[in-house]
């Protein structure tokens, strides 16, 4: 029973394509001007599909992170990750890395084989105040927990569902799900009423709450809501993402996550005083194709109001 006989109707946002490299197309949902976070989830790329040229293929260069998670979720492909702890991990379909920045931590990230294919999305969690700075740390979870439901296959990459819980290690409540069906499916899955949710689809199309919504956009749901519908007349994949409204402002630039200018001008000098070469964020192990990444000016950033 909906604890909200008539909930708020969902809020209808367009990602952002744009062209990443020659040919890659990213849907950039989160954050956007209408909705800048879903619980912790400060971060939303949806990556591909994309067939690579010959002697094409993702390659992003050396880059620091702080105040966050970052969470891939690998649809098609093979990407090698390498970091500054030492890391050197390949993530294959249907697993998720996870690399937590806290502090402090650079990246790489490369295509195994060029020319092959690539679809993912990128997601980012904001870590609340007190794991801010934590140590930096990495995990990949080549197994998560499968759900087969209404013609949906649902993998849970984060939180729970229907007693079956995600491995992952995150440091707010939240929930990720990914939802694949082969044909016609219908599934109401019961939600956290105290969660805000995001649909978005990666494949096809789909009717999410009652709502038709197809690749490039994202259903935002308020909380309130016990439960949700699913549907879909063909092929499709949804990815779903909740958690509790995070209730604090943060600022995403570049590739940080803060609370203040000076979070981000402290590291953003740190960078530059030794990209890729020790320091706060380390050297990555050598095996990319592509060089460090040069960060842009910052500029006075406005904080957000928390959403």
């Amino acid at each position: 029973m909906n604890p909200h006989p008539n909930p708020a109707a969902p809020q209808r946002i367009a990602a952002r394509v744009s062209i990443v490299g020659e040919d890659t197309p990213v849907a950039r949902a989160l954050p956007h001007r209408q909705r800048r976070m879903i619980g912790a989830w400060c971060f939303l790329d949806h990556a591909g599909p994309v067939q690579f040229r010959p002697g094409q293929g993702l390659h992003v260069g050396a880059h620091p992170h702080i105040g966050l998670q970052t969470f891939t979720w690998l649809i098609e492909g093979a990407v090698t990750h390498r970091d500054s702890l030492g890391h050197e991990q390949v993530i294959y379909p249907g697993q998720v890395n996870l690399m937590t920045a806290g502090r402090g931590i650079a990246h790489t990230e490369d295509s195994v084989q060029d020319g092959a294919r690539l679809h993912a999305a990128q997601l980012w969690i904001a870590l609340p105040d007190a794991e801010r700075q934590r140590e930096p740390a990495f995990q990949n979870y080549p197994e998560l927990p499968v759900i087969d439901q209404g013609g949906w296959r649902v993998t849970v990459l984060a939180g729970g569902l229907l007693g079956r819980s995600s491995p992952a290690t995150v440091y707010t409540p939240l929930v990720g799900l990914d939802l694949a069906s082969r044909g016609a499916a219908d599934v109401t899955l019961p939600l956290e009423p105290t969660f805000e949710y995001g649909a978005m689809v990666l494949r096809g199309s789909a009717s999410v709450g009652g709502e038709a919504i197809t690749t490039g956009e994202l259903l935002y749901f308020a909380p309130g809501r016990a439960e949700l519908r699913l549907q879909c007349d063909a092929e499709a994949q949804i990815l779903l993402l909740g958690g509790e409204p995070f209730g604090q402002p943060v600022l995403l630039w570049w590739n940080f996550v803060g609370r203040t200018q000076d979070d981000m001008a402290g590291a953003l000098a740190d960078w530059q005083a030794s990209p890729n070469q020790g320091g706060r964020f380390g050297t990555v192990r050598p095996g990319s194709a592509a060089g460090a990444l040069t960060p842009p000016v910052l500029e006075k950033l406005k904080v957000p109001s928390a959403s």
